[in-house]
């Protein structure tokens, strides 16, 4: 019998990868490379879609 996943949507800005790691060129002194670590903020860092948009009526 077939599971069903909840279909969370996934965010459009960070297509579902919210914290990724950026190297700045650099090196420490053991030789490592010295990152940035930057989330998305449009979904805060959990990579799923909000619904923050509110439907509104306009006119009659």
């Amino acid at each position: 019998m077939p599971q069903h996943a909840p279909n969370t949507p996934v965010c459009r800005d960070c297509d579902g990868f919210p914290t990724v790691a950026i190297t700045t060129g650099t090196r420490n002194d053991d030789g490592t490379r010295t990152t940035l670590t930057v989330t998305c903020p449009t979904c805060k860092g959990t990579g799923h879609a909000t619904s923050t948009v509110a439907l509104v009526r306009v006119g009659r």
